[in-house]
């Protein structure tokens, strides 16, 4: 049996585990599945003979240790920052490793040592990174084969949740990790470049300069991701007059979540005394001036210059913001989490909830003096809350890649995301067995979206 060991157990190993589960007899594969708890990893396995869970502390270092020890390769499904613990024990026992994480600084300096040893680390192999890696790959490798000029690359991505269980005013429910939502776009500006014009787009304006798309006849809006530029070089794109990648989410999300921002309630830099015994409507009032005699609704209002018949306000009222009862909870908590918190309560997926993923890629080239465009898009639609579009879009892709390495399918060694055919033919391929598949069509050359409100 060849063993492999899953360190992470959360929202977005159910359909990794599923597929390996699926493949077990067939290629004679174990899986040890280690997390902080056994509960979810247990109802995942559901008694399977080939797989245990093991309560595992990734600081535990005996304990990891013993265990990678014993595994043919290793997948972290932790948070990014647990990785690198985990990858440095993998070069000592000579262990291959797959992640979906973005690659770090401390990650891609253990380089050198994984090829010297032979091993893969493949990183960024989940959905956004990975199959947009993937994806966008395989188009700009068959345009530059016919020789022609790369001029535009968009791309945008999203995990939003499915029109059939789209039940509340924000269009948005929670399919992965919350505190990632309410984090996103911060520690630095979105910088990408348009028309051969660097741009930078501030955290503070960050919501406020979207742009539309249209993905199957939906529309959608897209804020900009915070650095574009890096994948010029990364996709071989060094001379691009245009690169932009985005995030997408339903038509007016950003304009109210920049309600938050310009609070305050999205800063995660410091504590709030007593936010355990804050109710919701305490935690709204830290942002407003002091008024003996006006409400906090009030306050809010006037500060924000909403009206009181805008549907922005009927979306704060809707998460029951301004309730004296509803309790916090959290000791010695940012304000970031503070507001995390309260959006769980009102965004989290029910059992039959479905959500969605929806992926949109824009090439413009140039060929024999012709410029065209190709427009390549991607929808998923989940399951439940539990085998959900967003896990089954990050899950798959790392399952794909661990068992294709562990098979010497794939075996160019070294820290790296899934960029040369050798990685995304293959697994591109098997993708679509599984309904992940992307629509093509040629679309008039515009040189840029019409739609762009970006400035």
């Amino acid at each position: 049996m060849k063993n492999i060991l899953i360190i992470g157990a959360g929202k977005s190993s159910s359909a990794l585990i599923k597929y390996l589960l699926d493949k077990s007899n067939e290629e004679h594969l174990f899986l040890t599945i280690g997390d902080i708890s056994t509960e979810n990893a247990n109802k995942l396995i559901n008694n399977h003979k080939n797989a245990e869970a093991i309560v595992l502390d990734v600081y535990d270092k005996n304990q990891r240790e013993k265990l990678i020890k014993k595994a043919d390769i290793v997948i972290s499904m932790l948070p990014a920052r647990f990785h690198i613990e985990v990858a440095k024990d993998c070069i000592t026992f000579n262990k291959h490793m797959v992640t979906a994480s973005y690659i770090s600084e401390e990650m891609k300096a253990l380089d050198a040592q994984a090829k010297e040893k032979g091993l893969v680390f493949m990183n960024e192999i989940g959905l956004d990174p990975g199959i947009d890696h993937m994806s966008a790959m395989q188009i700009i490798d068959k345009i530059k084969s016919n020789g022609a000029k790369m001029l535009l690359f968009e791309s945008f991505c999203g995990g939003i949740v499915a029109p059939e269980s789209d039940t509340n005013l924000w269009n948005y429910k929670f399919t992965w990790n919350p505190r990632n939502v309410v984090l996103a776009g911060q520690g630095g500006a979105a910088m990408f470049i348009q028309e051969g014009t660097y741009k930078y787009i501030p955290y503070s304006k960050l919501f406020r300069r979207t742009e539309f798309l249209k993905v199957n006849n939906a529309k959608f809006e897209a804020y900009a991701n915070r650095d574009s530029l890096k994948y010029r070089s990364v996709y071989g794109l060094d001379n691009i007059s245009t690169m932009y990648r985005g995030t997408i989410r339903k038509v007016g999300f950003s304009r109210a979540w920049n309600i938050f921002v310009q609070l305050g309630m999205t800063d995660d830099s410091y504590t709030i005394e007593e936010s355990e015994n804050m109710s919701y409507r305490d935690f709204v009032n830290l942002f407003l001036a002091y008024s003996p005699s006006d409400s906090v609704e009030l306050k809010l209002r006037s500060y924000l210059k909403i009206d009181q018949d805008d549907l922005m306000w009927e979306k704060l009222l809707e998460l029951d913001l301004f309730n004296p009862k509803k309790k916090i909870g959290i000791k010695n908590a940012t304000p970031a989490k503070m507001l995390q918190k309260i959006l769980e309560d009102s965004w989290t997926l029910e059992e039959n909830d479905k959500d969605m993923i929806v992926m949109q890629h824009l090439f413009g080239y140039e060929i024999n003096g012709e410029k065209h465009q190709i427009e390549s898009s991607l929808v998923v639609i989940g399951e439940n809350q539990t085998y959900t579009a967003m896990a089954k879009t990050v899950g798959l892709p790392v399952g794909i890649a661990a068992l294709k390495i562990l098979k010497g399918e794939i075996k160019t060694p070294g820290v790296q995301l899934p960029i040369t055919k050798e990685v995304y033919e293959p697994i591109l391929k098997e993708l679509e067995n599984h309904g992940i598949k992307f629509a093509e069509k040629e679309v008039p050359y515009l040189g840029y979206n019409p739609n762009h409100v970006m400035g």
